[in-house]
């Protein structure tokens, strides 16, 4: 749970960096690939974590810029991104703007329960990071390269001398 807003800006920024991290390496020919029956396609699962920035946060009582939770998703990636960036900064700016470390403590209705703002924003931060990882095998099974976000990923660790992966 949050209990700043200092820490919650600064963690998003870094987690809205390595989401966009992710997504630049997304191909439009790869968005609507589906190996598998039981998974998501790369723009589904990308949109999702885009729409959900602002979904989650307006039950809070905040006004996010972006994508309603029912928009259909864009055909293209730079759409995808272009969407996501301006989520994520609405976050930052209204946040900031209304809410105080005190905030944090407030209880608002959240998908049926009472969840702390600062829970709230956890989660918000937890279910991106979730996807990231769901988005990052997907890239993976489609020949994509997968950035470091918590670590290098395999195509970084020639950059630091480490070997080869088993």
């Amino acid at each position: 749970m949050y209990r700043t807003i200092k820490d919650f800006i600064s963690d998003l920024k870094y987690e809205s960096e390595s989401t966009l991290k992710v997504f630049r390496n997304i191909t439009n020919e790869a968005l609507n690939k589906k190996n598998n029956e039981n998974v998501r396609t790369i723009a589904v699962l990308s949109w999702h974590i885009t729409i959900t920035l602002r979904e989650m946060l307006t039950k809070t009582g905040l006004e996010i810029q972006g994508p309603y939770e029912h928009q259909k998703a864009p055909s293209t990636i730079d759409e995808i991104i272009s969407a996501y960036e301006t989520s994520s900064k609405s976050i930052s700016e209204q946040v900031a703007e209304n809410w105080t470390d005190a905030s944090m403590e407030e209880e608002t209705n959240m998908y049926g329960q009472q969840w702390k703002k600062g829970v709230t924003l956890s989660n918000l931060i937890k279910h991106q990071a979730h996807h990231r990882g769901q988005l990052t095998v997907l890239l993976r099974h489609e020949g994509l390269i997968v950035p470091g976000i918590y670590g290098p990923a395999k195509e970084e660790w020639a950059q630091i001398n480490m070997p080869e992966m088993e």
